[in-house]
């Protein structure tokens, strides 16, 4: 069984699908993690993304890998874990660009669908619906107010030691915003089968049932088909 959810930033797709993957005792992929890795391994070494050349020879030297420690995904580039350094707010600001590449899409797709293979799994990003697994069982999207998005970043912020305005934070959703969907490769739209949930008002817990319903209500429905 494979579950999408996809949004925009901060919709809170991460710790919903961490939520149901957990309640349902299936596997969890976040890529926007992935492409975080990528963005911050660029950055890092000061890698432009519009240096093609140098930053499709960085990729294929690159060594990303992704395991389960105390029940929260780490993500390791050669080796050493950067779960932490990758969600700093400079990372955010340069994670749109990076991943708007097509020979970085064409790769972390390719991952994505290796580590998903034989497995049932909740996998959370901008296009698992729609280019990734277009054909998975069931189909999230989530979105949210920008203002409210913008409060969940900036806690999450504060948990990594980091601080911003409100203000600019809605400016970089904004920005983000338009760059996820106005990209070539694989844009951030709603998969046409897809049920959408407005996270502005619900909480993390309303959000984990609401999807486990859906899926527990579709299965059984076609159990008594």
């Amino acid at each position: 069984m494979i579950v999408t959810i996809d949004g925009p930033a901060a919709s809170g797709k991460s710790t919903t699908a961490k939520l149901v993957a957990k309640k349902l005792g299936i596997s969890y992929l976040d890529t926007g993690g992935m492409y975080r890795c990528i963005t911050f391994s660029f950055m890092k070494n000061n890698i432009s993304y519009k240096e093609i050349s140098l930053a499709k020879r960085h990729l294929k030297k690159l060594n990303m890998s992704i395991c389960e420690k105390n029940e929260t995904q780490h993500f390791y580039i050669n080796g050493a874990d950067v779960t932490n350094e990758i969600r700093s707010n400079e990372v955010s600001k340069n994670v749109s660009k990076i991943s708007s590449l097509d020979f970085v899409r064409d790769k972390m797709v390719e991952t994505q669908r290796k580590y998903a293979k034989e497995k049932s799994i909740i996998v959370e990003g901008r296009d698992i619906g729609t280019v990734v697994f277009p054909k998975a069982d069931f189909k999230f999207f989530l979105f949210a107010d920008e203002k409210v998005r913008a409060k969940r970043r900036q806690k999450d912020l504060i948990r990594n030691s980091e601080n911003q305005s409100l203000e600019e934070l809605i400016d970089e959703i904004r920005l983000r915003d338009k760059l996820d969907s106005e990209r070539e490769n694989s844009p951030l739209m709603k998969a046409k089968d897809a049920i959408v949930i407005d996270t502005s008002v619900m909480t993390i817990d309303e959000q984990v049932d609401f999807i486990i319903d859906a899926i527990r209500s579709n299965m059984k429905g076609k159990k008594n088909e």
